[in-house]
């Protein structure tokens, strides 16, 4: 049986009924929505108006202005061994800083801890950029206002180097040239230029003074020359103020223990000798390789002149202090007595009260023989001359800080590309 009847009243419709292809909305609905875009516009209107009224709102940032009595220096490769000591001192020292890393080599650990040590707005910040991209660059120094620029960012490694050195001409040479030219483009009137003893080669004649012929014979140095050579030939016609610190072998690390030195465990084998004593006596790695013991020195090891990171960065602070406008100033940094390998690996076993195991090696491509410097120049300039020169003092406050530190600054953080 069929029922044609209405069991129950349908409910009304809140949607669009179409008819003959138009729809018709339901006006409550209409209303509804208006009023919810009204309200949120209201809010919106509020929110500006609130914005606008407080004191921060057209503040621009401080890193963004000069500001009179205080120095705004961009540390370059500040996540890094030395770069990252040139911050803190800088900072201590009243500096305001900025620093530049693409982190292939710097520690973000490195950075963390002077944001800790300095979280005041407009002392510290840290941008990641690479220093290979002319338009980050560009941008980055359009929205600074820097009073000078310590160019710290390099890869280092003379063996490395000898491997991949179309990476040395690159990053080291290219790079130099992108930041001087963001540099004049942006009228930054200072740069201190981190630059290396290995631009001279094997000199003939010990010491090293400053017009010792440059004659580098590994690609870290001839690529560090190179850059040098770009901004003498800048400077020929510009009145930017220019000082070119060439440095020999960096030991050591913060006295107080806050910072230190953490390369990439893949980087090992090329790194600084003291890196390999301390993974020696740790036993990270079973002993320490010397390689060349048949080079014309008193005990057949390579000869070095071993700076601490506390003098070198303070001779880069009193570089900063004393650079002219139009002038350029060259200067050796190292404390002016050498050291052999072995005399290095003795001190390194008090220092860490270790035993450490030596194997004697070969010679490494592209290693000079004797290596150290005349620092008078910089003494009688800039009055300057290291004050940490007992190496086995040096090595151990490296390794206080290595012992606190059995993983370095912690994992590396990985950066989204």
């Amino acid at each position: 049986m069929l029922n044609f009847g209405r069991t129950r009243a349908q409910p009304r419709s809140n949607r669009s009924m179409s008819l003959g292809g138009m729809d018709y909305s339901d006006p409550k609905r209409k209303n509804n929505v208006v009023g919810k875009i009204l309200l949120a516009a209201t809010l919106t209107a509020l929110c500006i108006i609130m914005l606008k009224q407080s004191p921060t709102f057209y503040s621009p940032s401080p890193f963004s202005l000069h500001e009179e009595g205080v120095i705004h220096v961009l540390v370059t490769g500040g996540a890094g061994f030395i770069g990252s000591h040139a911050a803190l001192r800088l900072l201590k020292d009243g500096y305001r800083v900025t620093i530049v890393d693409n982190l292939s080599r710097g520690n973000i650990g490195a950075v963390k801890v002077l944001q800790e040590l300095f979280p005041e707005p407009g002392r510290l910040q840290f941008i990641y950029a690479d220093l290979g991209d002319p338009k980050t660059v560009n941008i980055i120094f359009s929205q600074n206002a820097f009073d000078a620029v310590m160019h710290f960012a390099a890869v280092a490694y003379v063996g490395e180097s000898t491997m991949d050195p179309l990476k040395y001409y690159h990053n080291i040479t290219s790079n130099t040239l992108v930041v001087l030219e963001a540099m004049a483009a942006s009228d930054v009137k200072t740069l201190i230029y981190s630059s290396t003893c290995a631009t001279y080669g094997e000199p003939e004649k010990m010491p090293i003074t400053e017009v010792t012929p440059q004659v580098p014979i590994n690609p870290y140095g001839k690529a560090k020359k190179m850059a040098e050579d770009i901004i003498l030939d800048f400077s020929k016609n510009s009145d930017m103020a220019i000082m070119i610190l060439r440095y020999f072998n960096v030991i050591g690390s913060d006295p107080d223990g806050r910072l230190g030195e953490a390369p990439r465990p893949e980087l090992r084998e090329h790194g600084r000798i003291s890196g390999a004593c301390f993974d020696a006596a740790r036993g990270i790695i079973p002993g320490l390789k010397v390689k060349g013991t048949d080079y014309k020195t008193h005990d057949g090891t390579c000869i070095r002149d071993y700076i601490d990171v506390t003098d070198l960065v303070d001779a880069h602070v009193k570089a900063l202090e004393k650079a002219t406008p139009g002038k350029v100033g060259i200067y050796n940094v190292g404390t002016g007595k050498g050291r052999s390998v072995k005399e290095f690996v003795k001190a390194c076993k008090k220092a860490t009260g270790v035993d450490i195991k030596v194997e004697y090696l070969p010679r490494r491509p592209g290693d000079y023989a004797e290596v150290y410097s005349d620092p008078s120049k910089i003494y009688h300039e800039l009055n300057w001359t290291a004050q940490y020169t007992d190496l086995q003092k040096s090595l151990q406050t490296a390794w206080r800080w290595q012992k606190s530190h059995q993983n370095g600054y912690g994992s590396p953080l990985v950066m989204a590309s």
